[in-house]
C-alpha cells in the first residue's frame, strides 16, 4: 500500500483503488503494524473516484527530521575519495566504507524538505553540484522501519571536496532534500533487488540516467538505523536516506532548469526541477 500527503488530505492505495483517510500524519505514521492498520482502515470502505487530488501531492513528512547515511555503495566511496584527493581526505572515505561505525549525518527539517514537482536548489557558491537518488526509510518512534520513499540528496561536491568538515555545507541548506511521491508501506521489507533508476534533462534531451539495486550496498537497512537510534529519540519518527550507488562522472553538474526524475517501483517517481535559491 502506498501513502500520500496532500493538500487535501491523506490517501492510501491498494491495488490501484484509492481511499481518503482522515488521520494526523504523525499518529498515523507511528502507529505500530502500520500495513495491518492501513489494511483495516480501508476494509469495506468504498474507494473515491475523483482523482484530482493527485495534482496536489507533498512530500510525505510531517514532523520528522531527516538523517541519511553516506558511502554505502562502493561507487559512492569511489567519488568520495576522487573528490578530495587534492585535500588530503581521500583515505577518510575508504576508512569509513570499510569501518564498523557507519557515516551517518543530519539532513534536512521538514520545512527544508520539497516533494514532488517542486524545485531543489543548488548552491550559489558552489560549482559542482549533483543529484544523489536514494531509497529512503521511514522509521517510527519505536525505531521500527515502517514504509519507504525516494529521496533526492542534493549535493555541493566541490565543497565536501574541499575539506571532509566542510560536509554539513556540502548537504543541508534550503531545499536541498526531495521526498516522495508516495510512503510505501508493504506487508513484508522491500526486495534488495529492486532497482533505482535517475534520469536527468536538459532541454528535454537525457543528459545522464543510471539505475543499481539495493543488494548493491554494503550496509543493511537494520545495521543504520540501530546506529542511528542508539543515542536519539525521534518522537515522530525519522526519515533515513540510505545512500547512493549513481553518481554522475567528474566533468558533469546540474544546471539551473534541469529536470531531476528517480523512480522505485512501487513507490513511483519523484520528478525536480532546479534552479536557486532567490536572494531575500
Amino acid at each position: 500500500m502506498n501513502l500520500y500527503k496532500t493538500t487535501s488530505g491523506i490517501y492510501v492505495s491498494n491495488n490501484d483503488e484509492f481511499f481518503l483517510l482522515e488521520e494526523d500524519w504523525d499518529q498515523l505514521v507511528n502507529r505500530d503494524e502500520l500495513f495491518s492498520y492501513l489494511k483495516d482502515c480501508i476494509l469495506g470502505k468504498t474507494a473515491i473516484e475523483d482523482k484530482s487530488w493527485q495534482n496536489s501531492i507533498l512530500a510525505p513528512i510531517g514532523n520528522q527530521e531527516v538523517w541519511a547515511a553516506g558511502v554505502t555503495y562502493l561507487r559512492s566511496r569511489d567519488a568520495r575519495m576522487e573528490e578530495s584527493k587534492n585535500a588530503g581526505g581521500a583515505d577518510f572515505y575508504s576508512m569509513v566504507y570499510n569501518a564498523e561505525r557507519p557515516e551517518l549525518f543530519f539532513k534536512a527539517l521538514p520545512h527544508r524538505v520539497v516533494g514532488p514537482n517542486k524545485k531543489v536548489f543548488i548552491r550559489k557558491d558552489s560549482k559542482w553540484n549533483v543529484p544523489e537518488p536514494e531509497l529512503t526509510l521511514f522509521i517510527n518512534s519505536k525505531g521500527n522501519i515502517q514504509g519507504y520513499t525516494i529521496g533526492n540528496d542534493m549535493s555541493s561536491r566541490d565543497i565536501e571536496g574541499e575539506n571532509p568538515l566542510y560536509l554539513p555545507q556540502a548537504k543541508v541548506y534550503n531545499n536541498s532534500a526531495a521526498l516522495g511521491p508516495s510512503l510505501f508501506v508493504p506487508e513484508h521489507p522491500i526486495s534488495l533487488e529492486t532497482e533505482i533508476k535517475i534520469m536527468i534533462r536538459r532541454n528535454a534531451a537525457t543528459i545522464f540516467e543510471n539505475a543499481i539495486q539495493l543488494n548493491k550496498m554494503k550496509r543493511n537497512f537494520t545495521e543504520l538505523v540501530e546506529y542511528l537510534f542508539r543515542e536519539y529519540d525521534f518522537e515522530k519518527g525519522a526519515y533515513l536516506m540510505t545512500g547512493t550507488g549513481m553518481i554522475p562522472p567528474n566533468d558533469f553538474t546540474l544546471m539551473i532548469g534541469d529536470e531531476i526524475s528517480i523512480t522505485v517501483d512501487d513507490i513511483g517517481t519523484l520528478t525536480n526541477s532546479v534552479a536557486e535559491r532567490s536572494t531575500p
